[in-house]
C-alpha cells in the first residue's frame, strides 16, 4: 500500500514496513532445563525443556529482550540455544559424535556478554565451520557459570581447533579453552580435554 502526497513520490506505509522481517539462515530454537530440583531416580533430561523456535531477527531479539539472560538463572539451570531439529543432548544422532569448547566465567556480566556475542556469531553464521556447530549452552553453577558450545565431528581436531580459536575472537577472551568429546565424558568421571585454543 502506498502513500500518496501530491508533488511527492509514493512512499511505503508505515504499517508495512513495521512487518518486514530478516530472516536467518536457518531456524534456531531454545531451550530451558532446571536440575536445582532433580526428582529421585528422575533420568537427565527429563527437566528439559524446548521454549521457542524461531528464525528471524526480530524474533530473536524479542526474546533476548525479554528472558534469556543466563545471570537471571537460579543455580543449577542452564539455558540452550541449539539449530532447530537438534536436541541439547549427547544422545541426539547430531550431537552423538561430538563435543564441546567450554569456557568458565567469573562475573555475571561477563557470562551474558559472552552469551550474547555467541548466541548472534551463531545465527548471524559468523562460523565458517558453521555446519559443524550445533548449539550453545549457558550453564549457572555455584562453583562458577561456564558457556559450552557443542560441534558434531569431534574427530576433526583441524576443523575443531578453528572453531575453537574463532570463539575466542567472537568472545574476546585471551585465557586457554578446552575441548571435550562427549564420548569420553560418557565414559569417565573425570573428562579428557582433546583440544585447547
Amino acid at each position: 500500500m502506498a502513500t500518496e502526497i501530491e508533488g511527492a513520490p509514493a512512499t511505503e506505509a508505515p504499517a508495512a514496513a513495521a512487518k518486514e522481517t530478516h530472516k536467518l539462515e536457518r531456524k534456531w530454537t531454545f531451550w530451558f532445563d532446571n536440575q536445582s530440583k532433580p526428582k529421585q531416580g528422575a533420568a537427565w533430561g527429563t527437566s528439559l525443556r524446548k521454549v521457542y523456535t524461531f528464525d528471524t531477527v526480530e524474533d530473536f531479539w524479542c526474546l533476548y529482550d525479554q528472558i534469556f539472560k543466563p545471570s537471571k538463572l537460579t543455580a543449577n539451570a542452564d539455558f540452550h540455544l541449539f539449530k532447530a531439529g537438534i536436541e541439547p543432548k549427547w544422545e541426539d544422532p547430531e550431537c552423538a559424535y561430538g563435543g564441546k569448547w567450554t569456557v568458565t566465567c567469573s562475573r555475571k556480566a561477563t557470562l551474558d556478554t559472552m552469551w550474547l556475542e555467541t548466541l548472534m556469531a551463531l545465527i548471524g553464521e559468523q562460523f565458517d565451520e558453521a555446519d559443524e556447530i550445533c548449539g550453545v549452552v549457558a550453564s549457572v553453577r555455584q562453583r562458577g557459570d561456564k558457556l559450552a558450545l557443542w560441534t558434531r565431528t569431534a574427530s576433526n581436531e583441524a576443523v575443531q581447533v578453528g572453531i575453537g580459536k574463532k570463539w575466542k575472537e567472537i568472545m574476546d577472551v585471551t585465557d586457554k579453552i578446552t575441548y571435550n568429546f562427549h564420548d569420553d565424558s560418557r565414559r569417565e568421571k573425570s573428562v579428557r580435554q582433546r583440544y585447547t585454543a
